[in-house]
């Protein structure tokens, strides 16, 4: 089955209303189920009003299943931003078509150069983030894979959703993870919030895992932007996407995202609560539902935040990100897409990382994963 498909046999308002409705009796029985046998119902009452007081309880379970399945480590990651052209029109985004601003597309150089400053750092894969154009298409991105595969042991990318083809040829560069956020599964939501360009087909943008899993990706990235709508319902349906891909494309790692909205070039909107609390509590409920999925954390959190909360269930962080195209080292004052919160450096959230016992991780796998033998090559001047 198609997600899409699973996706409309859902009203996203009864959704919502189903995880309202929930009691503490169905908290406590979702706590008592076995690790990795939560159900989309159990997940529901963890998500829901009535979890407040237990949420001691959840953080302590999705605690240990972390160190059990985990361990004390933790993954570090940075985004290196391609380019800020656009053709969408998002409310939410510094990118987006309708803001008058310099847009730039790197080359090949710059490329390089900001691959050099992740290197240096100790970052072993890198995450490549475009915005939505055809500038930005299959050539100039297997172009960009080609050119980084000598010196990284993983290759995501955050770009636009592709064709099922697009992906398998990005494979064949090097391609290992896509990552790719619904930002809302609101249909009304949505449609507010993306207002033109390829992005406004939420259709396309919900079948990507699918194409995904076909294509060979060895990873997907899920998550929603939280603020654009219920926060409990879009939490629902990302957990709903996660059973379907752990279920039909089983061979494919997951990762999930919790991003906040932050604040952006262009006009303010509206802002639907979820606060550190609520946070935390769709950290854990996902957790208890999937022992095995990756759970990340953003610099778009403050320092203080991350230092308390990264124990909870979190197996990855970003550190040291730049959310402007050429921002490590060719361009540092191109438009961000969005204000960072937490500043410290890679080393400095590494040092923190060490200091609580837990292991800084660089990379995602070994390069043999991806079918290549050789150790990554040294970037120089």
């Amino acid at each position: 089955m198609n997600f899409v498909d699973e996706w409309r046999r859902h009203d996203f308002a009864s959704v919502s209303r189903r995880i309202s409705s929930k009691a503490p009796a169905d908290v406590r029985r979702a706590l008592g189920r076995a690790r990795g046998s939560v159900d989309l119902e159990d997940f529901a009452a963890l998500l829901s009003p009535a979890a407040a007081p237990f949420l001691e309880d959840m953080a302590q379970a999705s605690h240990q299943n972390t160190v059990e399945r985990f361990g004390r480590t933790m993954r570090l990651y940075a985004p290196l931003y391609l380019s800020n052209a656009c053709a969408n029109v998002c409310t939410y985004c510094g990118f987006s078509a309708h803001n008058k601003i310099r847009r730039k597309v790197l080359g090949d150089a710059e490329i390089l150069a900001d691959a050099r400053v992740l290197r240096s750092h100790g970052f072993d894969s890198v995450l490549l983030v475009t915005g939505e154009t055809g500038r930005v298409g299959l050539e100039y991105l297997s172009n960009s894979l080609r050119l980084l595969r000598p010196h990284f042991s993983g290759l995501w990318i955050e770009v636009q959703p592709l064709p099922e083809g697009d992906y398998a040829a990005l494979a064949g560069e090097g391609l290992s993870a896509v990552m790719v956020y619904q930002e809302t599964y609101d249909p009304g939501a949505y449609a507010r919030n993306h207002l033109s360009g390829p992005k406004a087909d939420i259709a396309w943008r919900l079948e990507t895992p699918d194409r995904l899993g076909r294509a060979g990706i060895k990873k997907v990235g899920l998550g929603a932007l939280f603020g654009l709508s219920d926060w409990r319902a879009d939490a629902w349906y990302t957990g709903l996407h996660l059973r379907h891909v752990e279920t039909v494309h089983w061979r494919m790692k997951t990762s999930v995202s919790f991003p906040r909205l932050r604040p952006h070039e262009g006009a303010e909107l509206a802002v639907t609560p979820f606060n550190e609390r609520d946070l935390v509590q769709a950290t854990c409920a996902f957790r208890l539902l999937s022992p095995e999925a990756e759970l990340s954390l953003s610099t778009r959190e403050s320092e203080a935040f991350r230092n308390r909360a990264f124990r909870l269930g979190f197996t990855a962080m970003s550190a040291g990100s730049r959310t402007n195209p050429g921002g490590y080292a060719s361009a540092p004052e191109s438009l961000e897409q969005f204000e960072i919160d937490d500043a410290r450096s890679p080393a400095e959230v590494a040092a923190f990382l060490r200091s609580q016992g837990y292991e800084p991780v660089w990379k995602d796998w070994d390069r043999a994963y991806d079918g290549s033998a050789q150790a990554p090559r040294a970037l120089v001047s």
